[in-house]
């Protein structure tokens, strides 16, 4: 098989609908917007949740919680993540962010306890439990806070 030889599935691919071409086409004249109204004219059409003036459904759902937009976000690791490193390596943010356990922004990283570790390991995070901790000490590593 070369590259040219390749092709799309049969029917995976299709044209676009080309509106307002001709009666011919069967979506001239009216462009498939039917006649007159809102919605035909340009710019046309209602905000996203309008309901035609009925009160709209996020209006007439009670508040609850809070969501503080100031509180930290902070990435969990667990100890089961952690077997992939090699023994005696150290891990901190870098290294997780490069294996993929961490993604995106966050201001703090925490160690969780859930697994187990079966290798020593330096870990530098800016928190940790106490039965992550423990587990670690156990399996010969150290936890340092950063």
């Amino acid at each position: 098989m070369k590259l040219n030889e390749l092709s799309p599935s049969p029917g995976s691919r299709k044209n676009n609908k080309r509106i307002g071409r001709g009666q011919g086409s069967g979506t001239g004249g009216t462009a498939g917007k039917g006649h007159k109204g809102q919605n035909s004219r340009s710019g046309g059409g209602v905000r996203v949740g309008f309901e035609g003036g009925q009160m709209p459904l996020q209006r007439r759902l009670p508040k609850r919680g809070f969501n503080n937009i100031f509180a930290p976000k902070v990435a969990e690791i667990n100890l089961r993540d952690l077997n992939r490193f090699a023994p005696g390596s150290v891990v901190d943010a870098q290294t997780l962010a490069e294996a993929g356990l961490v993604k995106g922004a966050f201001d703090a990283i925490k160690l969780l306890g859930q697994g187990d570790l079966d290798r020593a390991l330096t870990i530098k995070v800016d928190r940790v439990s106490a039965g992550a901790k423990a587990k670690v000490e156990a399996a010969g590593g150290t936890v340092e806070l950063i």
